[in-house]
Formats: C-alpha cells, structure tokens, sequence
C-alpha cells in the first residue's frame, strides 16, 4: 500500500501556484485495508475516503470505462492491483497526469513536466475523448494559467480531438448545471477571453453559446470584431477585481446583431435582453447572474446617455429596474455599467447623476401621495410619478 499526492496539487506547486487542495490516490490497498486504517468512505461511484485526522480525500487508484453519452456514463474499477500508472492515464491532461510521492519524487509517466515547461495543455490518451466536461475544463484551464511570460497554447492534436467530440455530439449531452459551473468559475479566472476563445476552436462554443459565437463574424472596425472588443472588455473587468454577477453581465450586455442607432435604443435593449434571457434560462443561471445580465442588455445603452434624459424618462429607467425596492441592485447595475466604459472615462458620469436622481426620488413620501387617492387607487401610480419627476425637475433646475 502506497499513497501519491496527485493531479492539481503538483501541477500548481511546479507552477508556482497556491495549492488548495490534495487529492491523494492509494495503489495497492482495497476498501478493507482502508476501514482497517480508520478512514471514513465518502465516495458513491468509487471508493474514496477521508483520512481520520486531515479528513482529505484518499481515493483507490481505479481504471473506468465508457459505457453511455455524455459526462456520466462511467463504469469504474478499483483493484488492489491497478497500477499508478494506470489510474494517472485516465486523466485529461499530461500537466494534470503527474503524482508526487512521500519523498517528494514527481512521477511523470506521460510528459507533463514538459509540457508545463511548454506551456502546453496536451491529451493524456484518447479517454479524453471519453468525457465532454473536459473540453470546458481545458478552455477554464486556458483563462487560469494566462500567466506571463507566455500563455498556455492547446496541442493540435488535442483540439483535433475536441473538434472530433463536438462533431460527435458529446457537448450536447451536458447538463446545464455543468456548463454553467465551468464557464463561471472561468469568468472568475486571470483571463476569461482564453475560455472562449477556446471553445470556439474546437467548434464547442458554436454548440452552447451560439448568441455569443456570432459576435466573431461581426465586424466593428478594419482591425476587430464586435467579440475581440467584448473580450478585451471581460478581461478588464479582472483588474477591477469585479464579482461574478458584473462579469457575466458583462459578457452578454450587447448581443444583439448589429448596431442600432441612439434613437431606437429601446429596440435594441430588448433585443440583447431576449438574448442575455436565452443564455440564462438555457444554462439555469442563478438569479441574481441572470437578472443582472438582463438589466445590463436592455438599459446599458440609456444609461450611457443619461444626461441627455428628461426628468420623466428617467423616473421610467428608475421604476423599470425596480430601483426604489432594490437600491442595492441598481447600484450593481451603475457599476456593472461603469466598467463598460471603463477604458473611455476614468470616471463614469451616469454613475453619479443616476445615484443622485435615485435619492431625490426617494425622497418623495408615496404614503402621503397615496393618502391623497384612497378613493382612486389606480391613480396613485400616476401621482407618484409626477410628483418624483417633480421633484428631479425642481433639483436639476
């Protein structure tokens, strides 16, 4: 019985990346010989256990076969005399391939040293092909390991493979939840534009963000399309440390297909906020990622010009986005903006007159106005409105 630290934990330490987490696995030993030592089993699909004092997991080194379509159709196999060998060539990539043992010796069976000296991310064999989670897990790996002097790059090989899965039809038989979970913790990582740009080489992001893969067709001037100038945004939103609700926002507040002029803006928001919605409902994002992006797509363009607005209009833009129940959220929104244009202002004008404007409406006792209409209740609304345009009017004059 012998036990190796394996996968991230020893590619992030020759990295020179924090580790988080060990993942151990045990050769030679069977669920018995486990329970002897005191661990605890945890694992449902294969036996994994967690060690009686550090509670980190210990899972049997195991082989696993293919047996259906798509992330879960899996048949594993644990036997005290599957190899180290065996159990790292399962893994997806040879930088995730590697097992470090009690002295510190790195066993690298299938080249990943190299390949992190490469800067390459590399199919371990063709059991990748196997599991269409790992084609998002190498575009996420793709935004993390952005890191100077040079970018991780995908062997031709290994994005011939992908283009094959795709074509196969692997990516469609993800589950929503899983393609959000990739794709949100890439947004988190040090360069999301890598995901993407990722998932399109391999045809993956044709496949599950079709809204989003258009915008590459689309261009914007001689030199970039609509979707180089969107990741070039994405990527700024990093450096401002921004939470994942202003990142995905970000990423679907202008969808629509072509630039439609300031006077019918209104069209064009309804426009990219159908098309935020779709990506939303599709992935079942979150509500509080999805009512951002959908707040973003339709008024991003208003909020922009609003100081070219009338009183009236924006008392409307306030009531639409619920800014008087949800003053938190429509800060959001102001910020979410703010880095739109981050790179055009260092300060963001509409920022400062929408908060302002927000606390004149405040202001406005609706109880009293309500008071007045006891006896006509649907013109309370009414009231209320003209008397916080009222009083923006009366504060900007």
């Amino acid at each position: 019985m012998k036990t190796y630290i394996v996968g991230g934990a020893v590619r992030d330490a020759l990295l020179g990346f924090p580790v988080q987490d060990r993942d151990f696995v045990v050769v030679g030993a069977t669920p018995e010989d486990m329970l002897a030592k005191g661990f605890l089993p945890v694992g449902k699909d294969f036996p994994v256990f967690l060690h009686p004092k550090t509670h980190e997991e210990y899972a049997l080194a195991r082989t696993e076969r293919k047996t259906a379509a798509g992330y879960k159709g899996f048949v594993f196999h644990t036997d005290a005399e599957v190899t180290l060998e065996q159990d790292l060539i399962r893994r997806d990539l040879s930088i995730n391939a590697m097992a470090q043992d009690d002295d510190g010796n790195i066993i690298d069976p299938y080249g990943g040293l190299q390949d992190i000296k490469n800067r390459v991310f590399r199919h371990v064999s063709m059991a990748f092909c196997e599991d269409p989670v790992r084609i998002l897990r190498l575009a996420r790996f793709a935004a993390r390991f952005a890191i100077p002097p040079k970018d991780f790059s995908v062997a031709q090989e290994t994005t011939a493979l992908m283009q094959t899965m795709v074509a196969a039809g692997e990516v469609d038989a993800l589950v929503a939840e899983r393609v959000w979970q990739e794709i949100s913790r890439g947004l988190m990582e040090a360069r999301p534009s890598r995901m993407f740009e990722v998932l399109r080489s391999c045809g993956a992001l044709q496949r599950l963000l079709p809204e989003l893969d258009v915008l590459w067709t689309i261009p914007v001037t001689d030199y970039s399309s609509k979707a180089e100038q969107l990741m070039l945004l994405l990527d700024a939103t990093v450096q401002t440390d921004q939470p994942l609700t202003t990142r995905y926002a970000a990423l679907l507040h202008d969808l629509a297909a072509v630039k439609i002029d300031g006077k019918v803006a209104a069209e064009q928001g309804k426009q990219g906020m159908a098309l935020a919605d779709a990506i939303s409902q599709r992935l079942k994002v979150p509500a509080e990622c999805r009512d951002l992006a959908a707040m973003l797509a339709r008024e991003h363009v208003r909020l922009k010009d609003a100081a070219s607005l009338s009183a009236a209009d924006i008392i409307d833009l306030l009531g639409r986005c619920d800014a008087y129940r949800k003053p938190q959220r429509f800060d959001e929104l102001l910020s979410a903006a703010a880095c739109l244009y981050a790179q055009e202002d260092t300060i963001y004008a509409p920022q400062i007159l929408l908060s302002k404007a927000l606390e004149v409406a405040q202001q406005v006792n609706g109880g009293e106005i309500a008071s007045l209409h006891v006896s006509n209740p649907a013109q309370i609304p009414v009231a209320i409105r003209a008397a916080r345009i009222a009083a923006l009017e009366a504060k900007n004059s």
